[in-house]
């Protein structure tokens, strides 16, 4: 395992990540969505062919969260819908009517 897998497996959180590779980042919209930016992070590494050389690596990694994090700066979690908590949920309208007594 290289240097940098070793590392990114000592981070716990979202502001680990980005510190770690440093990206600045507005402390409010990380601890809103910083479970929705990890996913976001790892579905976008997963579609990545990654480089072998590990400084190419390394930028690849950081491009990767930078576009993650971004997608939650200006965006919800319900819109970009990254957990499968929210891509199954359906917006709609619930009529009065429809809503029983239990």
């Amino acid at each position: 395992m290289s240097y940098l897998e070793n590392a990114l497996q000592e981070l716990e959180g979202a502001e680990e990540f980005l510190d770690y590779f440093a990206i600045p980042f507005d402390t409010r919209v990380v601890q809103v969505n910083r479970l929705h930016i990890l996913q976001r992070f790892h579905d976008y590494l997963s579609r990545k062919t990654l480089p072998e050389e590990e400084a190419e690596r390394h930028a690849a990694y950081r491009e990767q969260l930078c576009r993650a994090y971004a997608d939650f700066v200006n965006s919800s979690a319900q819109a970009e819908r990254v957990l499968k908590v929210f891509k199954e949920a359906t917006p709609g309208f619930v009529a009065l009517g429809d809503i029983t007594r239990g």
